[in-house]
């Protein structure tokens, strides 16, 4: 991949589009992961408001750690970044404390994963209204469109998504040309909504090297019957998710109204 321009692509499309719209700026949530990296840094590449939101929810010490170095490097490196803390941590223990606890522990704590999201959306979009920027995503391909491992109305929830189109090994090519720091470089890819460090690897079951492969099979029509072994076993956990999660992926069902019913009598 042609990594210089593909940054410039990006960034002239990012510019072309808020200059449209008439915006001034961005909106990032840095989490301390190569994907908010990139795609934080991309907008900073405009020379448009750039503003990085870290938003910690009893979040990991490491985790908080990369998002506070990548922040300062960008601060150092473009003029055009601001930044805030929200520790959402409060808010989120309130919402807790009010809600039920009904299910099992899986359950409650996916639940409760998929709410730290939403705060985290709520959060970024406060942020934007108060300057009239864009929430600008993080997903990359194969979370978006492979795996849909993102939440529904959480880190889903954005306006535009400059790095959507690219699979994970290639945002980590586009960090590297981005000189985006070392700890994040090597970090391993984690969602960080659970109290602990666990990485997606650890919840999903198959590397992003491993789902990449997969998404590949997939699109070129092949079937469990064509793998065995390791490969097979990969191929059945992204086609799980790829299945269990398409109501992320697609459009929003629509209950359409034909006219003869509109207009049927009564």
């Amino acid at each position: 991949m042609n990594t210089t321009a593909v940054v410039n692509h990006i960034t002239k499309w990012l510019k072309s589009y808020a200059d449209k719209t008439n915006i001034k700026g961005f909106v990032v949530g840095v989490s301390g992961g190569i994907d908010s990296a990139v795609t934080s840094t991309l907008c900073a590449k405009t020379g448009l408001s750039l503003w990085c939101l870290e938003m910690p929810i009893h979040q990991a010490p490491s985790h908080v750690s990369r998002a506070q170095e990548h922040i300062s490097h960008l601060k150092n490196t473009y003029s055009n970044v601001a930044s805030s803390r929200v520790d959402l941590t409060p808010s989120y223990e309130a919402l807790k404390s009010e809600v039920s606890s009904d299910g099992t522990q899986d359950e409650i704590e996916m639940a409760l994963a998929n709410t730290r999201a939403r705060l985290r959306m709520a959060t970024l979009y406060y942020h934007a209204g108060l300057k009239g920027f864009l929430v600008a995503g993080t997903g990359n391909k194969v979370e978006d469109f492979g795996v849909g491992f993102y939440t529904k109305y959480g880190d889903g929830g954005v306006d535009l998504s400059p790095i959507a189109d690219l699979l994970k090994s290639e945002v980590y090519e586009l960090g590297a040309q981005l000189n985006v720091p070392k700890s994040i470089m090597g970090a391993a890819p984690s969602d960080g909504l659970f109290e602990d460090a666990r990485s997606d690897e650890d919840q999903i079951g198959a590397s992003y090297p491993e789902l990449e492969w997969a998404m590949a099979m997939k699109d070129l029509g092949k079937t469990a019957v064509d793998f065995t072994g390791r490969e097979l076993e990969v191929f059945n956990i992204f086609m799980q998710y790829n299945t269990a999660n398409s109501h992320k992926m697609n459009p929003i069902p629509v209950c359409v109204i034909p006219e003869t019913v509109r207009k049927m009598k009564s």
